[in-house]
């Protein structure tokens, strides 16, 4: 009869010292595979010179007061759009036995699981410094000071870490990375359509104003504009970090669990 050793816990700190590595495991990709930040490089750029010149006079009256005040919305945008790459990261993972050949490991069990969203928290960063350049180029100013800047940059960065565990959740439970993206492509375009990411609120339909006031979506916008162009607003802010901590507590708690189920 077999008898079973059963593998001693792991740390905390050696669970972070693995997560820390398959983390890099996740960056290190990109030199063997540049196409992988196309989404995080080019789509960005894409939207911003888009969205800019072709609707930023018929909404603003001016490419430059559009820039102005579509840039941090344009950059919420993509922060959402790009946390679906950590569901269908993970969902790739899944399908090509990533995870089962990890699991043989003596590592931490939601090590590779932290490591992708650490990863992708980092290429978030990239897009957002590029996207802050590329509008800078085009006239876009800072109207703050440097610390809130980057107080700006890391609440975004919380936002998009706690939209994240809904991007893992739907990784766990579809069966493969185009279900993935499909879903939450058709759950984020709405979202952040009808947000103040594009159009002030004021320019929508009355019965759209309603939503669009406390959609998450407009308020992350709107703190971003506060702490970088206007001077920043305790109430987005505030609001800001409360949807965050919502989203984490409920969508992270159940991420996790479908995460244990699958793996």
């Amino acid at each position: 009869m077999t008898t079973l050793t059963l593998t001693p816990r792991v740390s905390p700190a050696a669970g972070l010292r693995h997560t820390l590595t398959l983390a890099w495991r996740t960056l290190v990709q990109i030199k063997h595979n540049p196409a992988e930040l196309l989404d995080f490089s080019i789509q960005p750029i894409m939207f911003l010179l888009l969205f800019t010149y072709v609707f930023g006079n018929a909404i603003m009256g001016s490419t430059g007061d559009y820039l102005t005040f579509a840039l941090p919305g344009i950059i919420v945008q993509n922060a959402l759009f790009a946390t679906m790459n950590t569901g269908v990261g993970l969902s790739t993972d899944l399908e090509k036995g990533v995870f089962d050949r990890l699991r043989s490991l003596p590592i931490a069990r939601t090590a590779p699981l932290a490591g992708r969203i650490i990863a992708d928290v980092v290429k978030q960063s990239w897009a957002v410094a590029l996207l802050l350049g590329g509008g800078w180029v085009l006239g876009f100013r800072i109207g703050t000071d440097p610390l809130s800047v980057l107080g700006g940059f890391l609440l975004l960065l919380v936002f998009a870490l706690a939209v994240s565990w809904i991007s893992v959740l739907i990784g766990m439970l579809a069966a493969n990375p185009e279900k993935v993206q499909i879903f939450g492509f058709t759950v984020l375009f709405p979202i952040t359509f009808t947000g103040n990411v594009f159009v002030p609120v004021s320019k929508m339909p009355g019965w759209l104003q309603a939503w669009a006031k406390v959609n998450p979506v407009s308020i992350i916008a709107d703190a971003l504009r506060g702490l970088w162009v206007t001077g920043a607003e305790a109430r987005p802010i505030v609001y800001a970090l409360l949807w965050a901590a919502g989203l984490t507590a409920v969508f992270a708690t159940l991420a996790v669990r479908a995460f244990k189920r699958r793996t």
